[in-house]
């Protein structure tokens, strides 16, 4: 057997390092983030967060699956108060689950890595529609942050612009 034909030229690894990259500061109020990976084509974002002590995210429901690291810190959903988040903690969170986030004021904050797809739908303190939290709403939000504090977001971004193969053209 022989290995497959190389389909895709790679020029250069991809990879980030965030102890080397620029943390956004409250990229949304509350939390710094580490962008990784964003493709709003797929609907797939990764980030690393820190969480500041005494944050309350919006309750919000997702559309797809989050996979959520903690590396450090305390947090829990303020629907789940007994089951704290601590480092070395890994939550699965399937699609259609509705919750809010909460870092308690005396934790030190929290900080994880996650990996989303779809989106969250956020709802204010009375249950009304706030707004819609996908990648690509998070990428212009950490982009237009990161601009603000004079720094670049890094992150891969898989690209290739859609279009018809040459087989689909009849050639």
């Amino acid at each position: 057997m022989s290995l497959p034909e190389v389909i895709s030229h790679q020029d250069l690894l991809l990879t980030l390092n965030t102890n080397e990259e620029s943390i956004i500061k409250d990229a949304l109020p509350g939390v710094d983030v580490y962008p990784l990976f964003l493709d709003p084509e797929n609907g797939t974002w990764v980030i690393r967060a820190k969480f500041k002590p005494g944050i309350t995210l919006p309750k919000h429901f997702h559309t797809g699956v989050v996979h959520f690291y903690t590396l450090s810190g305390a947090w829990h959903y303020v629907e789940y108060p007994d089951q704290v988040q601590t480092g070395g903690s890994y939550l699965y969170e399937p699609g259609g689950s509705i919750h809010t986030f909460h870092c308690p004021q005396g934790s030190g904050g929290a900080d994880g890595f996650m990996v989303i797809t779809g989106a969250n739908i956020n709802f204010d303190e009375d249950g009304n529609f706030m707004n819609i939290m996908d990648a690509g709403w998070i990428e212009q939000v950490l982009i237009a942050a990161a601009k603000a504090q004079g720094i670049t977001a890094r992150y891969i971004k898989p690209g290739a612009i859609a279009q018809m193969s040459d087989e689909s053209k009849g050639a």
